[in-house]
């Protein structure tokens, strides 16, 4: 069916797809379904964005100042994300839209609202410097001073260098899309085989068993006792994935890999070195006929497939393996801290106490490889962060605000936003003293937790109120959104709380 066909020939369904402000969706056959070989790229490349924060920083933190106590909500909340994920995937295998185009659709203030959200806490530059600490230990050795804090070398420097890193290589991509996968393809299986290869080493027997009893707990730490506070409490459960608003990004990797609908949308280049392809801001909804539906059921089967090996269960994989590696270089088998491990109890010297005890386990080679371990990981979070995010921030612009404005095209604007992100992160970088990089993590993961609850609540409406019944979310589906909508409401509202009573 052409772009010109009537609307009426697809029968009443089209009345239900919300419309706003914007232009209705035009009509066309849903295409043939790919290979499932041919799918696996955009989970990979959340998966990128989730090692950085929750599976490196987050639980392993958690699991140094109070065992295993909370890592139930660490699970729960992979769980939970995966099946947010998929409901940001279904909006854009159906309409070739973003999640956040499908939310303007349902009221013209949400752009607004999620494009500051999307802005504010991704210029923060907690992953540059997360990976500048890494390299500066690895490089310069630094001694732990008598504060208990690390004074090395060039930290600000080598987060400048990180920074103009990641925007030189993604401005140097002819498709932006091909090269970011390709960077997250090439540096998340390189990760995953360091922390094979770690766990193999350093995780013990006594870690596993603490950790299942871990998961039957339900307890939150106390946040005085164990020095906790409930800002970091939030973020730890928001980034046991993706977090925030990258997981929105999860939609815009879809269409320009071409999934269903998305097919028919255009994908980002460079204005420098790619050729210009013509992009769709505004999507399509097909026919329900017997052929599409047949093909809306394997592409769903197949999505739902490449989700849960590429993100669910890399981001399970890495979470557990790395919070048994803290558990293991840390605590004795009887669940006591070893002699000396309160000394790396201030903020993200923890990961340097860590690095010294996997030395002394196996030796200055391995202590190399878990520092080059955390760097890889926090970079592929650090591009993955400015890619996704630009890419929304384009998005949001263009569809709501420049649709007829041909001066601002896609290419333009997404390098408007990546290199405003990168200058206002090493401006934040240069300027007086730069707070400890877990302060940094903190503030973004806090902010996103409650971006959660937000966009949670949005989905369960959109998806199964706003889509026909032959393919909205199943009932099942509705009560994990349901879930999820109360699971980050409950967090955010609880640590909201915990603070203004301090």
């Amino acid at each position: 069916m052409s772009d010109a066909a009537d609307e009426s020939s697809t029968g009443a369904h089209l009345a239900e797809y919300p419309r706003g402000v914007l232009p209705p969706l035009r009509v066309r056959d849903l295409p043939e379904p790919l290979p499932l070989r041919k799918m696996i790229g955009p989970s990979i490349m959340l998966a990128g964005l989730a090692l950085g924060s929750g599976e490196f920083i987050f639980w392993p933190y958690l699991t140094y100042k109070s065992g295993f106590i909370f890592f139930w909500a660490c699970v729960i909340g992979v769980v939970t994300q995966y099946f947010i994920n998929m409901e940001i995937t279904r909006w854009a295998l159906v309409t070739g839209e973003s999640a956040v185009t499908g939310f303007a659709r349902l009221s013209k203030h949400w752009a607004g609202l999620f494009l500051f959200l999307n802005i504010v806490p991704w210029m923060i530059p907690a992953w540059a410097r997360g990976t500048s600490e890494m390299i500066s230990w690895l490089i310069f050795r630094p001694e732990l001073g008598a504060d208990g804090s690390i004074h090395a070398p060039y930290i600000p420097h080598i987060t400048v260098a990180t920074l103009l890193l990641c925007g030189f290589a993604l401005t140097t991509g002819p498709v932006i899309y091909e090269t970011v996968e390709r960077i997250q393809l090439i540096l998340v299986s390189f990760i995953l085989i360091l922390v094979v290869v770690l766990g193999v080493c350093l995780i013990r027997y006594d870690a596993v068993t603490a950790l299942l009893a871990g998961l039957a707990s339900f307890q939150i730490p106390n946040t005085v006792d164990t020095g906790i506070d409930p800002m970091f409490l939030l973020g730890a459960v928001a980034f046991a994935g993706a977090g925030g608003t990258m997981n929105l990004g999860q939609s815009n990797y879809v269409k320009e890999k071409g999934y269903g609908m998305g097919a028919y949308i255009g994908r980002i280049t460079s204005p420098i070195t790619g050729k210009e392809e013509t992009v769709s801001e505004l999507g399509y909804c097909f026919p329900l006929t017997n052929e599409n539906l047949a093909r809306w059921r394997t592409w769903w089967r197949s999505a739902n497939i490449e989700h849960f090996f590429s993100f669910f269960c890399t981001c399970l994989l890495c979470l557990f393996a790395l919070a048994l590696i803290a558990y293991s270089v840390f605590y004795n088998p009887d669940g006591t801290l070893k002699a000396g491990s309160a000394q790396f109890s201030k903020d993200i010297v923890f990961l340097f106490g860590e690095a010294d005890a996997v030395e002394q386990e196996l030796g200055g080679t391995f202590r190399a490889l878990f520092l080059l371990m955390g760097a890889a990981i926090l970079f592929t979070t650090e591009i993955g962060v400015l890619d996704a995010a630009s890419r929304i921030s384009t998005d949001i612009v263009k569809v709501n605000w420049l649709r007829e404005n041909k001066a601002w095209s896609e290419g333009r604007l997404y390098y408007f936003f990546l290199w405003g992100t990168i200058a206002t992160a090493i401006v934040i970088t240069l300027i007086g003293k730069t707070p400890d990089a877990i302060l940094l993590f903190k503030l973004t993961a806090s902010m996103n937790g409650a971006v959660m609850f937000i966009y949670s609540a949005l989905l369960l409406y959109l998806n199964y109120f706003k889509l026909p019944r032959a393919i909205r979310m199943s009932p099942l589906r509705a009560v994990m959104m349901a879930w999820s909508t109360l699971f980050f409401g409950f967090f955010a509202f609880w640590t909201a709380g915990q603070m203004l009573g301090r």
